[in-house]
């Protein structure tokens, strides 16, 4: 097995550094994806990526964080590695949950393994509510309670069987990605792992969620994995409900 971290970036150079070094101490490669970021980040992300055992991968333009995870997927993968570990450069995750996330994956090698946010008073309200509705049509798309949160910013990825499932699908550019990848590899069959990780919204962290604009693509997502499992009906009663070691 092959690990190596993926590291999306959209204007985050004040915290990216402390997100790579924390990668770092887990002898982790980092791939950074530059998402068209400010000139300021930028500017940080040459100067990470010639430290060693970090690369960067510039995308042409800002295209949105499910453009720039499937970019990091597909270079991941084309460089020999096994498996991908997402996080997010806006340091809201504990980095002490990471060494957990690793061991989950050595035991489980053909699951996903996907974080679920433990938060603090920090988290907006309007936040949780947002995620709820999308657990609650997460969990009717898969029949199942399987994926606690398809929404977080930490998991890790198989290479190989995400490709497989990311080359059959639509491709999604911003926001909906994380959680569309996981109702679809859920689909597939793929294990879901959840593991919980601590997360917090710092005073001054920068947001790229744009609460019209992306709940509208939520949304619209939403419905289209509904007629989906439509579609998948009968295939999924069956291997949900009639095969035990799926339930």
């Amino acid at each position: 097995m092959k690990p190596v971290a993926l590291v999306p970036v959209y204007n985050h150079a004040a915290t990216v550094g402390a997100v790579v070094q924390a990668l770092h101490q887990l002898m982790l490669p980092v791939i950074l994806i530059d998402d068209g970021s400010n000139a300021e980040c930028a500017t940080v992300l040459d100067a990470l990526a010639a430290t060693p055992a970090t690369s960067l991968l510039r995308m042409p333009e800002n295209s949105g964080k499910g453009s720039a995870v499937m970019a990091g997927l597909r270079e991941a993968h084309a460089r020999g590695y096994s498996h991908a570990l997402q996080l997010d450069a806006d340091g809201q995750h504990d980095a002490e949950a990471l060494p957990t996330f690793l061991d989950a994956m050595y035991k489980t090698p053909k699951a996903v393994i996907a974080g679920f946010p433990c938060y603090d008073a920090s988290v907006p309200a309007s936040r949780l509510l947002g995620r709820y509705l999308t657990h609650v049509w997460v969990w009717i798309n898969t029949l199942s309670l399987r994926i606690r949160d398809s929404m977080c910013g930490l998991r890790i990825y198989p290479l190989a069987r995400t490709l497989l499932v990311l080359d059959s699908m639509p491709q999604r550019s911003r926001m909906e990605f994380d959680t569309e990848i996981l109702v679809r590899l859920d689909w597939d069959g793929v294990p879901i792992c959840n593991l919980p990780v601590a997360v917090c919204y710092p005073t001054n962290g920068v947001s790229h969620f744009r609460p019209w604009r992306d709940n509208v693509r939520i949304s619209w997502m939403h419905a289209r994995l509904f007629f989906g499992m439509l579609r998948r009906l009968p295939r999924l009663i069956g291997r949900h409900f009639l095969s035990p070691e799926h339930r």
